[in-house]
């Protein structure tokens, strides 16, 4: 890539938000991705008794479900990067590029 072109493209003020945006959701989820993972992490190391209560009369505790919903969370919070990738940031990025190759 020629300088002339990266530097058009990094003083796009589209690529300014672009980048300010994705930065701000990416950290959000990785914040909301860790909380979930170590408050888990937390409870199996200072809560055992609390996870491995029963849930009815089978062999289930309370901690597979949780631990289960440790999992789905990932993959929600993975679709919704997805989806918002898709919609918003392909657009500007798009937008960007016919702007700065004209």
């Amino acid at each position: 890539m020629d300088t002339d072109l990266a530097s058009r493209i990094a003083s796009h003020p589209d690529y300014i938000a672009l980048k300010a945006r994705r930065s701000r959701f990416g950290w959000t989820l990785a914040v909301l991705m860790l909380i979930v993972y170590y408050g888990f992490i937390l409870l199996v190391a200072f809560d055992k008794p609390f996870l491995a209560q029963r849930l009815g009369e089978g062999v289930m505790t309370v901690g597979m479900p949780v631990g289960l919903a440790v999992i789905v969370f990932t993959v929600l919070i993975t679709v919704i990067y997805i989806r918002r990738a898709n919609r918003e940031f392909d657009a500007l990025s798009e937008r960007i590029a016919r702007s700065v190759l004209k």
